[in-house]
């Protein structure tokens, strides 16, 4: 294996031009010299499970990327059962892939010219359902999705939170995880940010509990909620100020 990497969470590799191998704070992300040093990795498998090599994880253009440099490991495990709404080309989705390689990620699109780039995505990689829906509409496809451990969103719509609720009714375990990237001016282009960023968490706080909220670097009018879907005595907490 390539000793340039060490394992900061299940599946999940950063290049040790990191202090002591931990995913980096804000400042590592946003100064561009040390962005340019700072890597993660994700590992390709061949069929029979065994690795192949590393896949480059670049934080740029990827906001579940930029979310674990902030020092967020997601709660995955190589078995782990999660429902991608809002895949695109499928980029992200196949580092979560290659986490998640004994396990299922379920890719959700709507874009027909985007979805035509995703199931040639999938084709390659065995544990990549696609699924083209509205996932405003998550009964059209409750027949395709089992119950799974994690929901990631990342959809560009005036209704994230809503959406994100609906899909977390029908297939959230009882213990599983949201994680939500809010995109504040596909909700309103105008409005303060904070105040829109308030509205969706307090919308969310109704079925799930919040464990924290993290502002992510290099991606302006973005705010990350991680919740849990049974309620517990846990607030929401803002990191990077």
């Amino acid at each position: 294996m390539n000793t340039d990497y060490i394992e900061i969470g299940c599946g999940i590799y950063q290049s040790r031009a990191s202090p002591e191998g931990q995913a980096s704070n804000a400042r590592n992300v946003s100064n561009s010299s040390n962005a340019s040093q700072t890597q993660l990795a994700t590992m390709s498998r061949q069929e029979d499970g065994t690795e192949q090599e590393f896949q480059i994880w670049d934080f740029r253009h990827s906001k579940l990327a930029a979310l674990i440099l902030k020092g967020f490991i997601p709660p995955i495990t190589e078995s782990s059962l999660v429902l991608y709404l809002g895949a695109a080309s499928g980029s992200t989705a196949s580092h979560i892939s290659d986490i998640v390689h004994n396990g299922l990620v379920y890719v959700l699109e709507f874009s027909p010219t985007v979805m035509k780039k995703l199931i040639s995505r999938c084709e390659s990689r065995r544990n990549m359902i696609p699924i083209f829906a509205d996932a405003n509409h998550p009964e059209r496809y409750s027949h395709l999705v089992d119950k799974v451990d994690i929901i990631y969103q990342d959809i560009a719509q005036r209704n994230q939170a809503e959406i994100a609720l609906a899909n977390a009714e029908y297939f959230l375990k009882d213990d599983g995880y949201l994680i939500l990237m809010i995109k504040a001016r596909s909700i309103d282009s105008t409005a303060d940010t904070k105040e829109i960023f308030k509205k969706e968490v307090e919308e969310l706080q109704k079925h799930l509990s919040i464990l924290k909220t993290v502002k992510l670097p290099g991606y302006r009018d973005h705010l990350a909620v991680i919740a849990k879907g049974c309620r517990s005595t846990a607030h929401a907490r803002v990191m990077g100020g």
